[in-house]
């Protein structure tokens, strides 16, 4: 019976695998966006059946011991009369399931646990009177049953609902095929007439204990799937629009998803309307067996992009370097002479900002990205900032990715670039004398800048106290595909889940 409702349970679980929507706890007011989509998820029959084996496993540990109704019964026994009986304090204490599988199809999700055996103990009581004794006679004692070829089967509907899953039951049933009862104290010329008047009943009691608690967690978890936030907090700046797209796709071995999955601003600041092509990517591994496949556009990085860009996250300040006398116009004497004439021993910085968000290509063996960017020479002057000639940079690289812990993470390695001068209040500027300057900036303060921040990455959708384990990255036209298996560590979210499905 416990099987049962766990497995009812798993099946939703793996929803929030694929939109981490499970760990969001924030109060984020949702935007109306558009039904595009750019991350595809695929969680494959592998990916099923080992959330299905945790899920089982905690969910029995949860839910026992359940509680059953007080049975009563009347019955005529040869030569004594009317016998009321009653069993009290039934309770489930334990379930064993022999086997179980999920399978996904065109009708729905099928769930059937069979070979389930469960075991119960209960008080009974029974009372009479007869004609040859003046006074009620009564007995009482304990019980033990065992329920076995217990099957139990349901299958889930999943709906796109304004951009949040929909669960529905389309169908449930339990049935128990034996059960054995041993009494316990009292009078044992009584056993066979307990089992002859309760087996039915106690065998009614469970299949209907069993399918009011399936349709009771469905309903429980529907309303939870309903009532959770369509973004996920990155951080003060960034959040993930996980609103889903069209209804999942189901075949005869996995389930998918499409999200929207692009990054959107927190604040609602009016920010620049940044169009990308809508490709719904499709999730393709090359190892079929690897439990679960995540695919993302590369408009998903291009849309991290344009939005930190925005949120003029890509500027600073550089007054440190390792060779700090590049920062003294009088380690500029000999590039910039005039520089040095008109400022004498003064100090410097670059301000650096980027002109556009960076351009980020997804190609069949690697990642291109282009950064137009504007280096500002300052001159520190007593107290004031003195801007006097402006570089305008274009920056071609090429990038790795990495998996690291659950977040895709990578770097990046600057191939070349080319510079111009974009203004001078300090005459015309001699740029091929400047230009191993610039590299050695661009090398040694901005690209170690860059990777330190990508090299942190941002979250898969993936549920805390599940780990991404033997991951694969795949590359091509457009979209970057991770497949991997998952482990599993405790998680108090997990857990707390469980317990709320009660």
């Amino acid at each position: 019976m416990k099987a049962m409702k766990i497995s009812s349970k798993f099946v939703l679980l793996l929803l929030f695998i694929t939109s981490s929507l499970l760990f969001v706890s924030s109060q984020t007011q949702v935007r109306d966006t558009d039904q595009e989509s750019f991350t595809s998820i695929v969680i494959s029959q592998t990916g099923l059946d080992f959330i299905k084996n945790l899920l089982i496993t905690k969910a029995v540990s949860a839910i026992i011991p359940l509680q059953l109704p007080k049975i009563e019964k009347t019955v005529k026994i040869p030569f004594v009369g009317n016998v009321r009986m009653v069993l009290s304090n039934i309770t489930i204490y334990r379930i064993d399931v022999l086997s179980s599988y999920v399978k996904p199809g065109e009708s729905g999700v099928a769930i059937i646990a069979s070979g389930t055996t469960c075991n119960l103990s209960m008080n009974w009581f029974y009372e009479y009177s007869t004609w040859l004794v003046p006074v009620d006679i009564s007995d009482k004692g304990r019980a033990s049953v065992q329920v076995e070829g217990m099957e139990v089967g349901l299958t889930l509907v999943l709906e796109n609902q304004k951009g949040s899953l929909k669960l529905s039951l389309t169908d449930c049933g339990c049935y128990v095929k034996d059960i054995s009862i041993k009494l316990d104290g009292g009078a044992s010329w009584l056993y066979q007439g307990m089992v002859d008047a309760f087996e039915g009943q106690i065998a009614a009691a469970v299949e209907n204990a069993i399918s009011k608690k399936l349709k009771e967690g469905i309903s429980k978890f529907d309303s939870f799937l309903q009532s959770l936030p369509k973004e996920i907090p990155v951080d003060d700046h960034a959040s993930l629009n996980v609103t889903f797209v069209d209804n999942p796709l189901l075949t005869s071995s996995s389930i998918g998803f499409d999200i929207n999955g692009l990054f959107t601003p927190r604040k609602k600041a009016s920010v620049p309307n940044y169009h990308y092509k809508n490709l719904q990517p499709s999730v393709l591994c090359t190892d079929q067996i690897k439990m679960l496949g995540i695919s993302l556009d590369a408009a998903v990085l291009n849309s991290a992009s344009a939005l930190y860009y925005d949120a003029e996250f890509m500027q600073w300040i550089v007054d440190k370097v390792p060779d700090q006398s590049l920062l003294n116009t009088a380690g500029w004497r000999f590039i910039i002479p005039q520089l040095y004439k008109k400022y004498p021993n003064d100090d410097m910085n670059l301000n650096i900002s980027l002109s556009t968000p960076p351009v980020i290509r997804v190609a069949e063996h690697n990642i291109d990205a282009t950064v137009y960017a504007d280096l500002i020479i300052d001159v520190l002057e007593a107290d004031k900032v003195i801007p006097v000639a402006c570089i305008s940079l274009v920056i071609h690289g090429s990038g790795s990715v990495k998996i690291t812990g659950n977040n895709l993470g990578g770097s990046v390695k600057v191939s070349d670039f080319t510079m111009s001068l974009k203004w001078s209040k300090i005459g015309n500027l001699h740029l091929y004398l400047i230009q191993p300057v610039v590299w050695t900036v661009i090398q040694t303060v901005f690209l170690p800048y860059v990777n330190a921040h990508l090299g942190q990455g941002f979250p898969l959708p993936i549920i805390h106290g599940f780990t991404v384990q033997n991951a694969e990255i795949i590359f091509s036209t457009s979209k970057i595909t991770v497949c991997s298996d998952v482990s599993y560590a405790e998680s108090q979210y997990l857990n707390q889940l469980l317990v709320y499905l009660q």
